[in-house]
C-alpha cells in the first residue's frame, strides 16, 4: 500500500498535480454569517469535509460535482477520529483535489484548525485558512450585550469547558479569580457537560450573584437563551434541559441588558446586582 504520507513528506514546493487544503469557517449557524471569502472556497472545492455543526444550507454554495464527506464531532456522541480526517485530506491532496474542510465556527477558535494545520504543513502540504464568526460572539450579539462594554469589562476570556484527554482539569478557580479582579467576560465553549465542576470552581472566587447567560444554537431558527445568576447557573441548565452546543457568557457585562436591550430582554436582569 502506498504511504501518502511518505511520498509528499518535506516538499518544499509540491508538484503541480497535487492539490489544496482550505480550512473555512462556516461560521456559527446562520448561512447568512457566511463569509463571501468562504463561500468562493466552497464553490471551488472539488471534495469537502464537513463537521457536524455547519448548517446543511451552507453546502448550497458547493459545486454540483463537489464529493461532499460528513466527519461530524460532537462532545457526548460518536466522533470521526481527527486523525481519519488528517488522512482524507493528505490523501485527497495527492490526488490533485481542492480541499475545504468546513468547520463549524471559526477553524482556529476550539476548531482543532492548529492541529490540521501543523500536521498538513509538516508533510509540506499549504495549508490556506479563512476566518468564521465563532459561535462565542454571536451568543454575545442573540443576546444584545456586548462583550466588551466599557463600563463593565475590560477584555474577554474564551475557555473551552472540554479539555483534551489526559490535560490536567481546568482551575475554575483561579479563572473566576482572575476574570473577578481584572474585569474579564467568560465565554465558556462546551460546558454543559462539565457544568457542575465549573460552577462549583467559580464560586470559590465569584459572586454568586453574577449574571450568567447560556445560548443555545445560537443564530439558528430554534436558538435558545436562558438567563440567571451564577449560583443558580446548574439548575437553570437541567430544568430548562438546555444542552449542546451552547455557550454560556458570565460576567457584569449582561449589566448592560438593563441600559440597552429591548424591553422584553433587560427586565430579566434588572435585579441582579452587580459582583
Amino acid at each position: 500500500m502506498m504511504n501518502i504520507e511518505k511520498d509528499i513528506r518535506f516538499t518544499s514546493q509540491l508538484n503541480a498535480s497535487y492539490g489544496s487544503v482550505t480550512l473555512v469557517g462556516a461560521g456559527p449557524g446562520d448561512p447568512e454569517l457566511l463569509t463571501i471569502k468562504g463561500m468562493r472556497a466552497i464553490f471551488e472545492a472539488t471534495i469537502l469535509l464537513v463537521d457536524d455543526l455547519v448548517n446543511p444550507e451552507i453546502l448550497q454554495y458547493a459545486s454540483p460535482s463537489a464529493r461532499i464527506i460528513q466527519v461530524g464531532k460532537r462532545g457526548g456522541c460518536v466522533s470521526t477520529p481527527q486523525s481519519y480526517i488528517e488522512k482524507l485530506m493528505i490523501s485527497a491532496v495527492a490526488k490533485g483535489e481542492k480541499v475545504v474542510r468546513l468547520k463549524g465556527g471559526d477553524p482556529f477558535i476550539f476548531g482543532r484548525g492548529g492541529e490540521e494545520q501543523e500536521h498538513l504543513q509538516a508533510l509540506g502540504i499549504p495549508v490556506k485558512v479563512i476566518s468564521g464568526i465563532t459561535s462565542g460572539l454571536a451568543a454575545s450579539t442573540a443576546l444584545g450585550a456586548p462583550l466588551t462594554h466599557r463600563d463593565y469589562a475590560v477584555g474577554v476570556l474564551m475557555i473551552t469547558g472540554h479539555n483534551k484527554p489526559g490535560r490536567n482539569a481546568t482551575d475554575w478557580a483561579q479563572i473566576g479569580k482572575v476574570a473577578q479582579d481584572t474585569k474579564l467576560t467568560l465565554v465558556i465553549y462546551m460546558g454543559i457537560t462539565g457544568i457542575d465542576s465549573i460552577q462549583s470552581g467559580l464560586l470559590e472566587s465569584m459572586s454568586s450573584d453574577t449574571p450568567v447567560a447560556i445560548v443555545q444554537k445560537a443564530t439558528l431558527p430554534d436558538q435558545r437563551i436562558e438567563k440567571c445568576t451564577l449560583r443558580e447557573m446548574v439548575s437553570k441548565i437541567h430544568e430548562t434541559k438546555m444542552g449542546s452546543p451552547s455557550i454560556i457568557v458570565i460576567g457584569d457585562v449582561l449589566q448592560a441588558l438593563t441600559q440597552i436591550a429591548n424591553d422584553s430582554v433587560a427586565p430579566a436582569f434588572q435585579n441582579i446586582k452587580a459582583a
